[in-house]
């Protein structure tokens, strides 16, 4: 009786070894949901940048307005009738 007692825990364990480390197991797809979760997370990243792009370029081809404050901001460029002022900090 004890022999197949022993023999009977040891099927069960031999038996319970794939499913819990096994390829597929429970350990590889806890892992696997961690990684889908970090991969939507970067998703959700990138989809608000490409968002933010989109709309960008979009008023970038609609109007004049768009252009002409990034090339004040990033250029340094004005129009012809404008004067430069610049004041210096008191120090």
């Amino acid at each position: 009786m004890r022999l197949i007692f022993i023999g009977v825990l040891i099927l069960f364990v031999l038996i319970q070894y794939p499913l819990w480390m096994g390829r597929g197991g429970w350990f590889e797809v806890l892992k696997l949901r961690e990684e889908v979760a970090q991969k939507h997370q970067t998703n959700e990243g990138l989809r608000a940048r490409n968002e933010a792009m989109r709309a960008e370029v979009e008023d970038l081809r609609s109007g004049t307005e768009a252009s002409e404050e990034r090339a004040r901001a990033e250029l340094g460029l004005m129009h012809e009738r404008e004067v430069f002022i610049q004041i210096a900090p008191a120090d």
